[in-house]
């Protein structure tokens, strides 16, 4: 062991049980897959899980749409997001066989309501004795609208503007019960002190919601807020709320830049940059040399089917109909969609910088990243961590269980080496993270009861 360094760096991983690269799945045993048909598979999520939690990495994610993931039938039959678990139940059930890792869920502000989504993570944060974190996002598939009583979904600043108030209530909720509102007196008979309760009456012009919670505040306090705003928007909104930051630049100068942008965003709204961290995602194929890892890469993307090459970019970008399009000529101009602006404007500003025909462009966003050895993936994660635009990483592994074995047992023993990881959990994920915990008492209610 190293001697422990002033700050580790902080891994998520991307949870599921297939791969993350949309190929993943038909990976065989012989190199390293084995996972197809194992997406509902509770006894590989807990064996995944607790692997994780052994190897160190600070939270898993679960990412979630509330609808079928993509339109077209012939593109998603060729994929795994035809099937996934509700997160927050996943999640649950994975509280009761792990004890240190975090577990993120991701939970929509455009189709759900405040009292709900405050009173299932307040659940999940006391099932997991203060380990819960909320994703927020506002939601990028308009086919969510039709499944939630809509004709069509809301439009991009009105999901924000929902958002907006939706985190206030939700927050809001979280602190209409105070940390020693439950004396539980066998002797006076008090169960709740009436004192350590309130309503909210919460009024929005999006959102309204009363209090107060009915169930003790979360062990944390606030379940750690997780966000992905890239837009200016979105950025915005991220700055406002989130703690944990997912981003998604692709360069170290374009890291830069993105870092800068938010801090100022931060200090905009009174926030100090140091308390909130940055995970840029990193999806790595490794081998035991370059070559091998780009081989690896090459067999991933050869087992994409044309269908899911014209989908991953349609279903990214926009709602135009790319069966006619040739995979082999450039990206055609696209209007503007109801989307998410940060995604698709990436996706074009990649095509049009690197002159990437649709083929080629979509082999790049089809969940492969970072390609090498466990020493030039590690030397990435090191430049970005001492450059200061990444506290952490989010982990997408293209296939598995190889694609996270070689990570976990070759990558993280390298940068425990160098010194800049170290396996390390807190009493809770804030306290993993180094977040302060938001704390609250009866005599911070000055005598407002409920």
């Amino acid at each position: 062991m190293t001697d422990t360094p002033t700050r580790s760096l902080d891994f998520g991983v991307l949870f599921g049980t297939s791969g993350h690269h949309l190929a993943g799945w038909r990976v065989g045993p012989e190199r390293g897959g084995g996972n197809a048909g194992k997406e509902l598979d509770v006894a590989e999520a807990i064996r995944l899980a607790q692997q994780y939690e052994r190897a160190g990495l600070s939270a898993l994610f679960v990412a979630d749409v509330v609808s079928v993931w993509g339109e077209h039938l012939d593109s998603l039959s060729r994929t795994t997001r035809a099937s996934y678990f509700e997160p927050l139940t996943l999640l649950s059930a994975l509280a009761a066989v792990t004890e240190r890792i975090g577990l993120v869920a991701t939970a929509t502000t455009s189709y759900n309501e405040p009292f709900t989504i405050a009173r299932k993570f307040a659940s999940l944060d006391h099932i997991s004795h203060g380990r819960a974190g909320w994703n927020v996002v506002t939601s990028v598939v308009p086919l969510e609208a039709g499944n939630f009583g809509r004709d069509a979904h809301y439009g991009h600043a009105e999901r924000y503007a929902r958002a907006e108030e939706f985190v206030d209530a939700v927050t809001g909720l979280w602190d209409t019960v105070a940390d020693d509102a439950f004396p539980r007196d066998k002797v006076s008979g008090i169960y709740v002190d009436r004192a350590g309760r309130r309503a909210l009456d919460f009024r929005g012009e999006h959102v309204s919601t009363a209090g107060p919670l009915n169930i003790s505040r979360p062990p944390q306090g606030h379940p750690v807020i997780f966000q992905a705003g890239a837009s200016e928007t979105g950025r915005a909104f991220a700055a406002r709320v989130g703690e944990v930051i997912f981003a998604a630049p692709r360069t170290l100068e374009e890291a830069r830049r993105y870092r800068e942008g938010l801090d100022d965003a931060l200090r905009a709204v009174g926030r100090a940059p140091a308390d909130v961290r940055v995970w840029p995602g990193l999806s790595p194929i490794i081998g035991s040399t370059h070559e091998e890892a780009a081989r690896l890469r090459d067999e991933l993307n050869a087992l994409l089917h044309e269908d899911v090459l014209r989908r991953v970019i349609q279903d990214n970008v926009g709602d135009v109909d790319f069966s006619g399009f040739d995979l082999d000529a450039p990206l055609p101009e696209l209007p503007e969609s109801n989307r998410s602006r940060s995604r698709a404007d990436g996706i074009v500003a990649l095509a049009r910088e690197e002159g990437l025909t649709l083929r080629q462009l979509a082999l790049r966003w089809a969940g492969g990243g970072i390609v090498g050895t466990p020493d030039e993936i590690a030397d990435h994660i090191q430049e970005w961590f001492e450059a200061g635009v990444a506290d952490g990483f989010n982990l997408a592994f293209p296939y598995l269980p190889g694609g996270a074995d070689a990570f976990l047992e070759d990558v993280l023993p390298e940068l425990e080496r160098r010194g800049i990881w170290r396996p390390h959990y807190g009493a809770t994920l804030r306290d993993t993270l180094g977040l302060p915990r938001p704390d609250l008492t009866i005599a911070d209610f000055a005598g407002v009861t409920a």
